[in-house]
């Protein structure tokens, strides 16, 4: 089968994730382009195609050219409608974009602030042990409403892995490598049994890759 377009990114990137393992459950080849990250994306070759020079960034066979991983997996399951990737209805389709936006906005988003804040890429390296406990005490409000709503599911929307199971393996491996060390992660019993029914998929298990968590949560004196 030729592949569907050409993608730019990096494996450790949960957003890469996403795309690579949607056009694997789903059957599509997607090219994954050399890249290197602050260099490739900045080339005026990158950037007459990707403004913005985020990645990962996609171009289709046909020119459709997207960015935000979110998007371009959408865009690659809904080539496939038969893989169930995005439910098997109009209000599953709405369910599958609802856990998306809920785990990217409620989940990911304070662990990503976190992170930066860790690793001084925000402004003058700033940090602020006040932020950094309300982003955790908001992230853990999120994932107890998750722990609950799975707590009688095998998947998030329907009796397989779709688009919203993904997201959410990718981004709770993420939080589990920045702000759920063991003793976090034991509280979530649900969660994380569902991160490892997904990540074990044969079909995506590569692109997953080993879990590498942590054992305590990332803190200010251990960033490097």
């Amino acid at each position: 089968m030729a592949p569907i377009g050409t993608l730019w990114g990096v494996l450790r990137q949960r957003q890469t994730k996403y795309i690579l393992s949607a056009a694997a459950i789903a059957g599509l080849e997607v090219d994954l382009a050399p890249l290197e990250v602050g260099v490739t994306n900045k080339s005026p070759e990158f950037l007459d195609k990707f403004a913005l020079g985020k990645i990962p960034a996609f171009e289709g066979n046909d020119g459709l050219t997207l960015v935000e991983g979110a998007s371009i997996a959408r865009y690659v399951a809904s080539l496939a409608p038969e893989s169930g990737l995005l439910g098997d209805s109009v209000k599953d389709a709405a369910q599958v974009d609802q856990w998306i936006h809920f785990v990217e906005h409620e989940i990911s988003a304070h662990t990503d602030l976190i992170w930066q804040m860790l690793l001084g890429y925000l402004p003058e390296k700033t940090y602020s042990e006040q932020i950094h406990k309300s982003l955790l005490e908001r992230q853990e409000r999120s994932l107890k409403f998750l722990e609950q709503s799975i707590n009688t599911r095998e998947f998030l929307v329907t009796d397989k892995i779709t688009l919203a199971d993904i997201v959410l393996a990718a981004v709770i491996q993420r939080a589990a490598r920045v702000t759920l060390g063991a003793a976090e992660r034991a509280l979530y019993p649900n969660i994380f049994a569902h991160y490892a029914k997904v990540a074990a998929d044969p079909r995506v298990k590569d692109i997953f890759e080993a879990a590498d968590f942590v054992e305590v949560p990332l803190a200010l004196e251990k960033a490097d």
